[in-house]
């Protein structure tokens, strides 16, 4: 699938199922509880932690809920992601084509 065909099936899912896309300050809210589901999934699976009785490894789960709600903010402020994500590859490969090569940490 296409990031323009995603931004396009979520807005249709919105319109169909949603009623309406919640606000932007809520949905940004939405995002970061997301993004907090996301994070106890890796301190479980890759951190120090351990899954709690009644937990599962759903990485792949909370992973989708992040982009979800990411290309709902996107498509309720009017972003391009595709276009938004060329712009961002020039830029992090203006920045960084040597950078890296230079790090000697990595």
């Amino acid at each position: 699938m296409e990031i323009k065909e995603l931004q396009e099936r979520v807005d249709a899912w919105i319109r169909s199922y949603g009623v309406r896309y919640f606000s932007e300050l809520t949905n940004m809210a939405v995002l970061t509880e997301e993004v907090g589901e996301l994070a106890r999934v890796m301190a479980r699976k890759y951190g120090d932690q351990s899954f709690k009785a009644g937990e599962r490894d759903n990485l792949s789960e909370e992973l989708a809920d992040v982009l979800w709600v990411l290309v709902c903010l996107a498509n309720q402020t009017g972003v391009d992601l595709t276009q938004a994500i060329e712009a961002n590859f020039a830029k992090k490969t203006a920045r960084d084509k040597d950078r890296h090569h230079n790090n000697p940490k990595l």
